[in-house]
C-alpha cells in the first residue's frame, strides 16, 4: 500500500489511524495499479467462515420460497380463504421486520455469532412446529417464529461475513448471501415438487425440512469464532488478533487490520456521529438516504414478492388445473431468478448500477404489462356457464347469475365446474358455491367430490389457452429483475452514505423495504379480488414505471468513485439529469510516489 506501508502512517512522531474505508480504498487503488504487489492469498478458514454464514441466506431464501407452492396444499388441507393465505405469508415478512429492528441492539449485546446461532435455534423450532402443525392458527404461530430467524439472520449474516472477510475479496464473499438466497428459494421451490404429490402430508415435509441446514448452521457456528469488531468493541483485543490471524495470511496483515478496526471502533466509541438526528440535518446525506428508501420501496412496490411468494398460485390463476404442474413450472421461475443473479454479479461493475438498475425495472415493467395482458386475454376468452340454474342443489344461490368463468371464479363464494376434452376444450360447465370446508369442492352438484377424471371444480383459476403467458410473463420479469432491481438497491445503498453515517442510512433503508414488503405480501390476494388478477398486475406496472422514472431523475452512478465523491454528488442538486458532476475529489495511486499535501487529501476524513 503505497501510503501507509511507505510512510508507516506516522505524522510528527505520532501514529495516525485512519477509518477502514480509507485504507480499503487505498489499497484496492494502489493493488490495482501495482502488477508487482499481487493480492494477498486468501485462508480456506474465511470461506469455511462464509459458508456456514451463508447458510442463514439459504434458509431466509428457502423459508420465503417453500410457501409458494405450499400454500397449493395448504388452502386445501386447512381451507385457507384470501385472507388467512395473505396471513399465513406476510405474518413471516412481518416478524422479520420486527427482528430485523430488533438485531441490531441484539448484535451489540451478545455478538453477531450469538445472534447466528439463535437464528439457527429459531429456525428450527419454527420449521419443527409447522411439520407438525394441526391447526390453521398453529402454523400461523410457526410461520411468525421462522420470520424471528429470518430477520436475525437476514441482518446479521452479511455484517459478519464483511467482517471476518479480508479486504481484498469482502465484496465477493458478501454477494455469496445473496446468492444463496435466490438458492434457497430454488431449492424450496424444487422440495415442494417433490412433494406435491402427497396431498395429505406433503406441506409438512416441505415446511419442515428447514430445520435440517439450520442444525448444520448451529453444529457449525459451535465451533466458529465471533467478529473481530465486536471483540475490540468489547475490548476483546486478545481474542480478536487470535480471529484474525486465523482468517489473515500473515502477521503484517493481522497487524495492519487490527489498527484499522481498532481506530474504527475507536472512534465511534468518541462519537455519537451516526445519529438519526444528524442525518437528516446534511443535506447531502438527507438526498442520499431519500434516493436509497425510494429504491427500495420500488424493489418491493414493482411486485417481486407477488411472484416470488404466490408464484405456484399466480401460474394456477393462469389456467393451469394440476397442482403438481404448478409448482414444478413455479420451480422454473425460481431457477430462472437464481441464475439471472449471477448475471447481475457479472454487468454491476461493467454497466454501472445507475444504467443497469434503469434496464432492470424497464424490462420489469414490460414483463408486468405482458402478465396483464395474458390474464385479460384469458377472463376476454373465459368459457360460458352452460347450467346457470340451480338444479344441482336444493337452494338457490348468488353462483347462478354468472355467465362465464371469470366472474365466477373471481367471486369470493363461487368456483366453476367443468368437464374437459381431450383438445382442452370444455362442456358440462356450471358455477357453483364454495364448500366452505374446502374450497376444493362445491356444496353441491357434480362438483362436490375430488375426481382427478373430471369433472373439475376451478374456484381461483378459468380453463385457458392463455395459461403460457403467466408463465413466460413471470420468466421475462424475473430476468429483467434479479440482475438489477434485486441486488441494486442493497448496492447502492452501501456506497452512497458516508462512514458516519452508514449503519443508520442502511437500517433505514432496510426498514423501508421490509414495510413494503410486508404491505405488497399482505394485500396482493385482497387486490386480485378487487381489481382482478389483470388489474393487479397492471397496477404493479404503473407503480414500475413510477420507479423507472425516480431511478432516472434521482439515482446518480456510483460506479468506481470513492464514497467522498459520491458524498459531493449528492451535495449539487436533487436532479441527475443536467446535474454537473463534481471533481472535488480524485485520487489516482497508480504506482506514483504522494507527497504531503496528497496524503492530507487522501486521509482528509
Amino acid at each position: 500500500m503505497v501510503v501507509s506501508e511507505r510512510k508507516s502512517l506516522i505524522r510528527g512522531g505520532n501514529f495516525y489511524e485512519p477509518t477502514l474505508q480509507q485504507l480499503d480504498m487505498a489499497a484496492s487503488n494502489d493493488t490495482v495499479g501495482d502488477s508487482k504487489q499481487p493480492l494477498p492469498k486468501t485462508k480456506k478458514f474465511v470461506y469455511v467462515l462464509t459458508t456456514f454464514s451463508a447458510i442463514g441466506g439459504f434458509l431466509f431464501g428457502y423459508d420465503t420460497g417453500v410457501v409458494s407452492g405450499a400454500m397449493i396444499l395448504l388452502k386445501s388441507h386447512f381451507a385457507l380463504n384470501s385472507l388467512w393465505q395473505e396471513l399465513i405469508v406476510s405474518v413471516t415478512v412481518g416478524f422479520a421486520a420486527i427482528f430485523a429492528f430488533i438485531g441490531g441492539p441484539l448484535n451489540n449485546a451478545i455478538g453477531r455469532r450469538g445472534v447466528i446461532i439463535t437464528a439457527s435455534i429459531v429456525f428450527i423450532a419454527g420449521s419443527v412446529l409447522l411439520a407438525v402443525s394441526t391447526s390453521k392458527e398453529m402454523l400461523l404461530g410457526g410461520r411468525a417464529v421462522v420470520g424471528m430467524g429470518i430477520g436475525l439472520a437476514s441482518m446479521t449474516v452479511p455484517m459478519y461475513i464483511a467482517e471476518v472477510s479480508p479486504s481484498h475479496i469482502r465484496g465477493r464473499l458478501v454477494t455469496v448471501n445473496n446468492l444463496m438466497i435466490t438458492c434457497g428459494q430454488f431449492i424450496a421451490s424444487c422440495i415442494d415438487g417433490l412433494f406435491s404429490s402427497d396431498k395429505v402430508n406433503g406441506w409438512r415435509y416441505m415446511l419442515g425440512l428447514a430445520a435440517v441446514p439450520a442444525a448444520i448452521q448451529f453444529i457449525g457456528f459451535m465451533f466458529l469464532p465471533e467478529s473481530p469488531r465486536w471483540l475490540m468493541q468489547k475490548d476483546k483485543y486478545d481474542k480478536a488478533k487470535k480471529t484474525l490471524q486465523k482468517i489473515l495470511d500473515n502477521e503484517m496483515e493481522v497487524e495492519r487490520e487490527f489498527q484499522i478496526i481498532k481506530s474504527v471502533v475507536d472512534e465511534e466509541k468518541r462519537n455519537d456521529s451516526s445519529s438519526l438526528c444528524r442525518v437528516l440535518s446534511d443535506v447531502s446525506v438527507r438526498r442520499a438516504l431519500f434516493v436509497g428508501c425510494g429504491l427500495q420501496m420500488f424493489q418491493q412496490l414493482s411486485g417481486i414478492n407477488t411472484v416470488m411468494y404466490y408464484s405456484a398460485s399466480i401460474i394456477q390463476m393462469s389456467g393451469v388445473r394440476d397442482a403438481s404442474l404448478a409448482i414444478w413450472l413455479a420451480a422454473v421461475t425460481a431457477f430462472v431468478n437464481f441464475l439471472f443473479t449471477f448475471v447481475g454479479v457479472w454487468l454491476v461493475e461493467r454497466m454501472g448500477r445507475r444504467l443497469l438498475s434503469l434496464l432492470s425495472i424497464g424490462g420489469v415493467t414490460l414483463s408486468l404489462l405482458f402478465l396483464s395482458c395474458g390474464f385479460f386475454l384469458s377472463s376476454l376468452h373465459s368459457p360460458p356457464v352452460i347450467f346457470n340454474n340451480t338444479n344441482f342443489i336444493n337452494t338457490s344461490n348468488a353462483c347462478s347469475q354468472f355467465q362465464s368463468c371469470a366472474p365466477c371464479m373471481q367471486s369470493l363464494h363461487c368456483g366453476y365446474c367443468y368437464m374437459e376434452y381431450h383438445n382442452h376444450s370444455v362442456y358440462n360447465t356450471s358455477c357453483l358455491p364454495i364448500d366452505p370446508n374446502n374450497n376444493q369442492i362445491s356444496t353441491g352438484g357434480p362438483c362436490s367430490s375430488l375426481s382427478n377424471k373430471g369433472p373439475y371444480f376451478a374456484p381461483n383459476y378459468c380453463p385457458s389457452p392463455f395459461s403460457w403467458m403467466a408463465m413466460a410473463g413471470m420468466i421475462f420479469y424475473l430476468a429483467f429483475f434479479a440482475p438489477g432491481m434485486g441486488p441494486m438497491p442493497w448496492t447502492v445503498n452501501s456506497e452512497i452514505y458516508p462512514q458516519w453515517a452508514r449503519s443508520t442510512g442502511n437500517a433505514c433503508s432496510a426498514g423501508v423495504n421490509w414495510i413494503f414488503n410486508v404491505i405488497v405480501s399482505l394485500t396482493f390476494l385482497t387486490i386480485t379480488e378487487a381489481l382482478t388478477t389483470q388489474g393487479a398486475f397492471l397496477l404493479f406496472a404503473c407503480l414500475a414505471l413510477l420507479g423507472f422514472f425516480f431511478i432516472f431523475l434521482f439515482l446518480p452512478e456510483t460506479k468506481g468513485k470513492p464514497l467522498e465523491e459520491i458524498e459531493s454528488t449528492f451535495s449539487v442538486g436533487w436532479l441527475v439529469p443536467g446535474r454537473k458532476e463534481s471533481k472535488a475529489y480524485h485520487v489516482i495511486l497508480n504506482n506514483q510516489q504522494v507527497d504531503e499535501s496528497d496524503e492530507d487529501t487522501l486521509f482528509a476524513r
